[in-house]
Order: structure tokens, then C-alpha cells, then sequence
């Protein structure tokens, strides 16, 4: 392995400098959230919480569910973040398997106002993967990942879609919002995904997706629509919660399937159209 100066890896003690972690306090199936409020609901849900904490904007629990061990980890919003997030998860676990459980916004007309999207892949439009690979290269969900996902949306019975997703580097200009104070450059650009057949934008994924390849890793998202671009809705209180639960139900429940095709239940799982 590369040997690195102290700058190229900071630590503070034995723990990763941002995300405040070390070895063995991260389980090899991870959640990744974007809001670190998140972090608490999702872990409402396990059977047991070893380990809470936050270090900057990153917050952290780690504990059981189902008879599986697993963390759940804010990373804030932007792929700059996943990026350093991942890097330093990387640092101090074996072969993590990552899911995405966020928030977007719906680019096609059937898709409703809190129906999930599960990503088969993400288009570039942020540059921090540019650091990683060519411009040319594509950002691809793993396809255990989107499997145990949509496994799961079915099996919840709840309305979802699969679909390629779009990840900007900003929410307003980046995503082709109009705003009253600044100038938008790409104001049609949510129109020109919609022609593209693209179902949804977020602002994580493609980021997930190349780091996670390129380290061997599994990695997925699964997307709440809390807005719908084609008509300009968006959801607000008890309505935007169910679909936040939602979202995480169904993370959970794909990240256990995966965890259980991992373990002696994969040939019987296997027979269940894997």
C-alpha cells in the first residue's frame, strides 16, 4: 500500500480527522444519509444502538437490526462531502457495502409527489469525481444494490420507479431553479434531463456510485420525490414525513436483503429471482 505523509491522511488520535471514527465503530453495511436529524430516525427502527456520535456535520450510530450489524451516517449535502466521507469510511472498514436513502426531485410526470426512486446510475453533473476519473465515465449503482432495492420497494408495496438519476453540484442555479436575486445559466436544465429520459435529481449519488467502484465496492440510492419539476409541487409537512419513512423502510429492508444473500440464507434468497 502507498505510504501517506500525515497531511495526505490527518488523524486525531487513531480517528478519521472529519468523520471522528476508527476501526471496529463502523459496520460493514452502511446507510448513508444526508440530513443528520436523519441519522436518529433511521436508528429509531434497529433492535439496539452501540454507538451514537457527531464530529462536524457528520453524525453517526451504529447497532443491530434483525440480527445484523450496521451504521448509518450523515454525510450533509453535496458530492464534495460524500467524497471525503467515503474516503475516510474506506480507511477503517474491510469491504463496506453503501445505500443512499435521500431526497430528489421527480423530472417525469408519472412520477407522484412521495413516490421512491431506485438509481441505476447517475449523470455527472458535479465535478469532484473529475478528480477521480475521465470525464467520460459513468457513474453505475451496483447491480446487487439496485436489485435488494427494488426487491424491497415491491415488497413494501409502496409506488417507486427505477431509473437513472441526475446529481448537481448545487440546489438552485446547479439545478436549474429560477430565483428572484441571481441569474440562473442552465435554466431549461431540468427540461432537458426530462426530454432525457432521466427520472430524478439529487445531489449525492454519482459521487457514491464512481468512488465506491472504484474502491470494489457495492454501493445504491433510493430517493423520496419531495419535488415534481414538471408541474413545480412540492411536498410540506406530514405528507413529505411519510415519504421520509417510506425512503427508509425500504432501506433498511434492501440493505438486510443484502446482508442475508451475504450470509447462509443467499442460496435460498438467490431462488427468489436475484
Amino acid at each position: 500500500m502507498t505510504s501517506l505523509s500525515r497531511a495526505d491522511a490527518p488523524r486525531t488520535g487513531a480517528r478519521q480527522y472529519h468523520i471522528g471514527l476508527e476501526r471496529g465503530e463502523l459496520a460493514e453495511y452502511v446507510l448513508l444519509v444526508g440530513d443528520p436529524g436523519r441519522v436518529a430516525r433511521v436508528a429509531s427502527r434497529w433492535d439496539s444502538v452501540e454507538l451514537e456520535r457527531s464530529n462536524r456535520e457528520i453524525t453517526t450510530a451504529t447497532g443491530t437490526y434483525r440480527g445484523m450489524r450496521l451504521s448509518c451516517m450523515s454525510t450533509g449535502m453535496g458530492t464534495d462531502n460524500v467524497e471525503i466521507v467515503l474516503a475516510e469510511v474506506m480507511e477503517i472498514t474491510d469491504a463496506a457495502t453503501f445505500v443512499r436513502v435521500g431526497s430528489s426531485g421527480a423530472l417525469q410526470p408519472e412520477i407522484a409527489l412521495g413516490d421512491l426512486v431506485v438509481s441505476t446510475g447517475a449523470v455527472r453533473l458535479e465535478n469532484t469525481t473529475d478528480f477521480y476519473v475521465h470525464p467520460g465515465f459513468p457513474a453505475i449503482a451496483h447491480r446487487d444494490v439496485v436489485w435488494a432495492l427494488e426487491t424491497a420497494c415491491r415488497e413494501a408495496g409502496v409506488g417507486y420507479h427505477v431509473g437513472l438519476t441526475a446529481t448537481a453540484s448545487g440546489f438552485y442555479a446547479p439545478q436549474g431553479r429560477a430565483m428572484r436575486t441571481l441569474p440562473v445559466r442552465y435554466p431549461a436544465l431540468a427540461e432537458d434531463l426530462r426530454r432525457q429520459r432521466v427520472a430524478n435529481l439529487e445531489m449525492e449519488s454519482s459521487a457514491l456510485f464512481v468512488l465506491a467502484h472504484l474502491a470494489g465496492l457495492r454501493s445504491g440510492t433510493v430517493c423520496a420525490a419531495y419535488a415534481q419539476r414538471t408541474d413545480g409541487t412540492f411536498l410540506e409537512g406530514a405528507a413529505k414525513e411519510a415519504a421520509e419513512a417510506r425512503c427508509i423502510d425500504v432501506g433498511l429492508a434492501g440493505i438486510h436483503l443484502l446482508w442475508q444473500v451475504d450470509t447462509d440464507d443467499g442460496d435460498r434468497l438467490a431462488r427468489r429471482g436475484r
